[in-house]
């Protein structure tokens, strides 16, 4: 057994990124300014979109796409259920609707066709979540799109570097948006990164995204700029700082490498729980790139003697970290309350009573892989039908 606690995730910061904090720092310019624009050019170039506009969350990352896509009272957007809760919360901000679908039983994405039958002549956006780094069905989703007229808004939390047919996420619908959260591929402590090919998004984002105030604010302090300045619209205030973006800028540069191995503990996960059919392994469609934020099985509690709750105590007795991505907004009290009931969305519902999610990431040693590996299946031989 382990004698040190291995955590479910740990970032890798490293000499780079405080080198480059503490220049910041000594830079006197600490809020968004020369690092923030230095690591939107950065990203935009890396993912090869036209525009990438910095802020402080995902969160704000979605609100503002969903402004600029003209959500508003009333409306309503469709997302999966198995999703974190901003990607909800946002369209309530705007006294419109989530609609909740179910997920794919395999990658636990979107399913396309409940997607389809859940629009109505209300819904003015889909918000597919590409679940645990893995691109959703793109082609199925922007077809539907197309056809009934709706925008794509990608929630690509997870999907930093992923790709689907070729194609980089944060290319492919009409905005999308990522996490620097301190758990996600790559990590500012808190941010996030929104990309779009269209020049009317992006100008309205970045104003909305500081107070509604004509663009290129921030330089009014710098030498370049202006005291002037116009409030053009009630905004927001989701800007990035410039100490986020010098981490940032230092984790894009790692970014393959993250992934690479991240690519390897899956390969060697897959191999190291291959002849068990107590645990149903993660999906990867041959058409896509999987990010790998997450690596997330099923339990196959009929032949097991134990509960899901009872397996991740297991390992934390063994001195693993686990944890639960998600539990179906359809589940939470806020959204009963909007009439959604534990049945209505079954294939989530069933799923989540199996999933869990194993510690991936890239300061993992091989021991930690093989510590991983030896401690689930020591649980399943025990507690074997």
């Amino acid at each position: 057994m382990r004698t040190e606690f291995l955590p479910f995730h740990a970032p890798e910061i490293a000499d780079e990124e405080i080198q480059s904090v503490v220049e910041t720092l000594r830079s006197g310019w600490l809020t968004t300014g020369p690092q923030v624009n230095r690591f939107e050019r950065a990203f935009g170039e890396f993912i090869g979109a036209r525009h990438a506009i910095a802020v402080n969350s995902c969160t704000a990352a979605l609100h503002l796409a969903l402004e600029a896509a003209g959500v508003r009272e009333g409306d309503e957007v469709i997302m999966p259920t198995m999703t974190f809760a901003a990607t909800a919360e946002v369209v309530v901000y705007f006294k419109a609707r989530p609609v909740l679908v179910d997920c794919e039983v395999d990658t636990l994405n979107i399913d396309p066709t409940q997607l389809e039958r859940a629009i109505t002549r209300r819904t003015r956006a889909i918000i597919p979540v590409h679940f645990a780094g893995q691109p959703c069905d793109m082609d199925a989703i922007l077809d539907i799109a197309s056809r009934y007229g709706l925008k794509v808004i990608e929630d690509a939390a997870h999907a930093l570097p992923a790709a689907s047919r070729g194609r980089r996420v944060g290319t492919i619908g009409d905005i999308t948006c990522f996490s620097f959260y301190a758990t996600k591929t790559i990590t500012t402590g808190e941010g996030g990164m929104i990309t779009t090919d269209d020049d009317e998004y992006a100008e309205r984002m970045r104003i909305m995204g500081l107070h509604g105030i004509s663009k290129d604010a921030w330089k009014r302090y710098s030498a370049e700029g202006s005291w002037y300045y116009e409030v053009l619209s009630a905004g927001f205030k989701y800007n990035l700082t410039d100490i986020a973006a010098s981490i940032g800028i230092e984790q894009l540069k790692k970014c393959c490498r993250f992934w690479e191995t991240r690519s390897r503990i899956a390969a060697r996960y897959n191999a190291g729980f291959v002849d068990l059919p107590e645990i149903s392994r993660p999906v990867c469609r041959p058409s896509v790139q999987h990010a790998w934020h997450l690596y997330v099985i099923q339990l196959e509690l009929s032949r097991l003697t134990i509960t899901r709750k009872e397996f991740i105590e297991a390992l934390k007795r063994n001195n693993i970290g686990a944890s639960v991505h998600f539990i179906p907004l359809h589940l939470h009290p806020y959204y009963r309350r909007m009439g959604y009931s534990e049945t209505g969305l079954p294939v989530a519902t069933s799923v989540f009573e199996r999933i869990v999610s194993l510690p991936i990431f890239p300061s993992m040693t091989e021991t930690d892989v093989d510590d991983v590996i030896a401690t689930v299946r020591e649980i399943v031989r025990s507690c074997r039908r």
